[in-house]
């Protein structure tokens, strides 16, 4: 059974006369994924600092596990992992130095091949955390994440810097952390990645949560629904892109390189309208391609901008 282990309630703070978080609601419970999305400037890191207790919030009220994260960081810390983009990690120490080190913190960590195993970190273990890549260094910050075998555990970015194999590696790591009823919050500019771990995904952009739900959830409510484009065998010249305003009149259509976007839910009778159109045209249709819309799309049409 879940339990809730990240309760945030009307979250507001300000940076002088900016207003990065404002009135920001969010839960996390054990045994889910929840991915937290945004444009760069959005609130999501202050969000994400707030509720690790690295500072208090001007208004709010933020629990972990029943408990204040800055008034009661000493117990907070011990239930809450946190996996930071930069990794905090002592340059000049090496991974299994950091990571013996930090289990001795801990009450019950897991032990070193625990993690260091599944994660690679071996491979490099004799390099100092200066000389590892982008990709090593995080892994070794998603294992200090996760020593002292935490109930809640913040990743920022847990896949940036990483390889294909290592990604994969690391997003069935984050599985098994969420069957294992632990609370993932995840922060990435990945939309992909979110798409395919999350559970529930919120969308904060200016400083308020614009969207939530499950990821397909998100793309279902969108008005735009599904995507049909028709590809052509020739790019578009302007009489061709001309062509665009009289297929608005069937349903909403953008002319783009050698093809036509259609957004919306069609009947049969809308797509062989359009196609009709387009070959009376002169067009020779090489390729028809009917979707659902995609996370990526769905935050664009949110925000009127793309995750940077």
């Amino acid at each position: 059974m879940s339990e809730s282990a990240l309760t945030i309630r009307g979250l507001h703070y300000s940076y002088g006369a900016h207003h990065v978080v404002d009135g920001i609601d969010l839960d996390a419970t054990t045994g889910s994924i929840l991915g937290v999305l945004g444009p760069n400037g959005a609130g999501k890191s202050t969000t994400i600092s707030l509720a690790v207790g690295t500072r208090p919030p001007d208004a709010g009220q933020i629990e972990i596990f029943g408990l204040d994260p800055y008034r009661r960081h000493d117990q907070t810390s011990l239930l809450a992992g946190v996996m930071l983009q930069d990794g905090g990690l002592p340059m000049s120490a090496k991974p299994l130095q950091v990571l013996r080190h930090l289990a001795s913190l801990y009450p019950n960590p897991l032990t070193i091949d625990e993690l260091a195993e599944p994660l690679g970190i071996h491979e490099f273990a004799s390099r100092t955390i200066r000389r590892l890549s982008g990709g090593q260094k995080q892994r070794v910050a998603l294992a200090a994440a996760l020593i002292g075998r935490p109930r809640l555990v913040f990743l920022d970015e847990p896949c940036a810097g990483l390889d294909p194999q290592a990604r994969a590696v690391v997003h069935d790591f984050i599985r098994e952390l969420a069957a294992a009823s632990v609370a993932v919050v995840l922060t990435t500019h990945d939309l992909a990645e979110a798409e395919e771990l999350a559970d529930e995904v919120i969308v904060i952009d200016r400083g308020r949560i614009i969207a939530q739900g499950a990821p397909e959830d998100l793309r279902n409510a969108s008005p735009a629904g599904r995507r049909l484009v028709i590809t052509v065998d020739r790019p578009l010249d302007q009489t061709h892109r001309e062509l665009s305003s009289t297929m608005s009149t069937i349903a909403p259509t953008s002319a783009v390189g050698s093809g036509f976007v259609i957004d919306g839910d069609l009947s049969s009778g809308q797509i062989a309208a359009l196609c009709t159109a387009v070959a009376e045209a002169g067009l020779a249709i090489t390729d028809i391609d009917m979707h659902s819309q995609s996370l990526a799309d769905v935050f664009f049409e949110l925000t009127g901008r793309p995750l940077r």
